[in-house]
């Protein structure tokens, strides 16, 4: 299950939803600068590194390989779930997931600070450092914390040239290898319960016929291959970063569902084709409540944008799309859809692969009649107006992939269910 637009789609719910009927939930990229919004009855839970199976009882919750874990971020989530009586003894954590660490946090804020207006919208957690260390194979992993000279020589090794920078380039204080390593170990007694080897854990499970649901993070437009690069994320969120971020071959995963929003939202810098920027944008952000849940920052909003809808469609083989928020288009008469865009004068119906043209994209707009009817009650497709069928009917249509639930609130039980995805 993973974003089919630029994230914040709606995840969470989607993957809270169906927690209790498959046995595990694996987180498989990212870090902490993603976040999950889920509404249990009258409780909302903001998660940020834990997978929203966490708050399933039979579930068990897993972050992958592929996952950045800043451990100081997960030991304060989990205790702020465990005082609110949350379970979360089944959590498991690979060992050979990357740790961010507080050097890798302070790299993250003086470079972006650096980069001025160039800046590329990072959350400034030390999330992209932390890959860049991994790629450059000076990174630390959780298993690393149980080997205290491996330990040390590996800090070693990263702040070598990090010092250099910090000092020399951001006129910065050196950071001590001593008091990173004290800090890495402190962390190794609260976590040692919860680390395993995930993928052998994975994979004996899919063996046994198990129901395994693999959760992206952020969204496809934010891949770092097949994203807005460079406004993207560090990490992979399409369907093949769940193989690799999990260790589970592609063989084994049977459908990919595309979370959809009813209209389309990013965070941070970036080209956004139907940005609104008038008082339609205003109230998408007002009523949506589109807020990030990790960086508290205001969501850019826009009309929904079906040409980004087919390419996610593509690029990670979608099977079937859950569509959130559509009760937040309630109140409008008419509602624009981006069929198309226009660039340089000629209709283009596809995702250019040229960063420059997708700067230069204009929206190409189908007016489709909007509905005043509160939705927020509707348990079947039959319940919604006819103009709500017809909205979601088009959306399909032109995204290319059956639309099988959709959000009419945030709640858990504010679904609408048409085709099963288990």
């Amino acid at each position: 299950m993973l974003g089919a637009q630029w994230g914040d789609e709606g995840k969470g719910k989607a993957t809270d939803l169906l927690g209790g009927s498959v046995d595990y939930v694996v987180r498989y990229q990212g870090g902490n600068n993603a976040g999950h919004t889920v509404v249990v009855g009258d409780q909302k839970y903001a998660l940020h590194l834990l997978p929203s199976g966490i708050l399933s009882p039979g579930c068990t919750p897993v972050i992958g390989n592929g996952v950045v874990v800043d451990p100081s971020v997960l030991l304060s989530e989990l205790s702020g779930l465990n005082e609110r009586g949350v379970d979360t003894s089944k959590l498991l954590i690979s060992g050979n997931a990357h740790i961010i660490t507080s050097y890798n946090v302070t790299v993250d804020k003086v470079s972006e600070r650096f980069l001025g207006k160039r800046k590329i919208g990072t959350t400034g957690r030390g999330i992209g450092p932390t890959y860049a260390d991994k790629i450059n194979r000076v990174g630390i992993r959780v298993q690393d914390l149980y080997d205290e000279s491996i330990l040390t020589q590996k800090v070693e090794a990263a702040l070598d040239v990090k010092n250099q920078m910090l000092t020399k380039f951001y006129n910065r204080r050196a950071i001590a290898v001593e008091q990173v390593v004290e800090e890495l170990l402190g962390y190794a007694d609260k976590l040692a319960p919860y680390v395993a080897d995930t993928v052998l854990v994975l994979n004996q499970a899919l063996e046994q016929d198990k129901v395994v649901l693999f959760e992206g993070g952020q969204g496809t437009l934010l891949d770092i291959d097949h994203g807005t690069y460079p406004f993207v994320t560090s990490s992979n969120p399409t369907a093949g970063g769940a193989c690799t971020g999990a260790g589970v071959g592609p063989t084994k995963i049977s459908r990919v569902i595309g979370i959809l929003k009813a209209y389309t939202t990013r965070v941070g810098a970036g080209p956004f084709p139907t940005e609104l920027f008038d008082e339609d944008g205003e109230a998408l952000r007002r009523i949506g409540g589109e807020r990030g849940v990790t960086t508290g920052r205001d969501r850019r909003c826009g009309w929904f944008d079906a040409v980004i809808a087919r390419y996610a469609t593509r690029v990670n083989g979608l099977t079937d799309f859950f569509l959130t928020k559509l009760d937040v288009l309630t109140g409008w008469e008419q509602i624009p859809v981006c069929v198309a865009y226009e660039i340089d004068g000629k209709r283009v119906e596809e995702l250019p692969y040229s960063q420059s043209d997708f700067h230069h994209a204009k929206p190409v707009y189908e007016m489709l009649p909007g509905w005043s009817e509160d939705i927020s009650k509707a348990k079947s497709f039959s319940d919604l107006p006819k103009n709500a069928q017809a909205y979601v009917k088009a959306l399909e249509e032109m995204s290319g992939a059956p639309i099988s639930a959709i959000g009419v609130g945030p709640g858990r039980d504010e679904t609408i269910e048409i085709n099963s995805f288990l």
